[in-house]
């Protein structure tokens, strides 16, 4: 058996893993495994409507980060370009002002895991201060805008992005160049990989 084929079948497992965990806890885990992925989206948690569908991305954040990235549906849910790795599984529930934030225990516990499965070194596409704070951690700028505007100093294994999130209207007419300047060349690195 080739180390690719192993791969695949232990990333199998490992979701597997994932799911029977969660679904224990009551929970459904909503995620995307690829041993061969081109990149790794990483985010905070999946919303409500998405935690019903059980369907990675399938709300309106979904459709302006498929827009983003320059990929169609069948593009962005095939596991050999993008897999799917949120910091909590599934949706926290509701707090006073959205969703409450995402249990970091279950990327300890999970993400690890998952990174050691994979073939190469994928691109970790960081998306919202959640995701950001994790991975780059005291390594960022003095703001979330700053980290994401100096986003090849983290390439090429971190490209950290504001959440595409309806709320972030503001910060994103705020910061002009996000969508000038940062989309085109993430498109750009995308499509070279699709």
């Amino acid at each position: 058996m080739c180390q690719t084929e192993r791969q695949r079948i232990q990333v199998k497992e490992l979701s597997a893993q994932i799911i029977n965990y969660y679904h224990a806890r009551g929970k459904r885990a909503v995620f995307q495994l690829g041993a061969e992925c081109k990149f790794i989206i990483i985010s905070q948690a999946p919303g409500k409507k998405v935690d019903t569908t059980g369907i990675p991305w399938d709300d309106m954040s979904g459709r302006t980060l498929k827009s983003w990235l320059g990929v169609t549906d069948a593009q962005f849910y095939n596991p050999h370009l993008f897999s799917i790795m949120p910091i909590d599984f599934c949706y926290p529930g509701k707090g006073l002002h959205g969703d409450l934030p995402p249990d970091k225990s279950c990327a300890d516990i999970w993400h690890p895991k998952i990174l050691a499965q994979m073939k190469a070194n994928p691109v970790r596409l960081l998306i919202g201060k959640y995701a950001i704070d994790y991975y780059l951690g005291a390594s960022q700028k003095s703001s979330l805008a700053e980290t994401i505007r100096n986003y090849k100093s983290y390439l090429p294994l971190y490209f950290p992005l504001i959440h595409p999130s309806p709320r972030n209207k503001k910060w994103l007419a705020d910061h002009p160049w996000f969508l000038n300047e940062t989309i085109p060349y993430l498109r750009s690195r995308v499509a070279a990989n699709v």
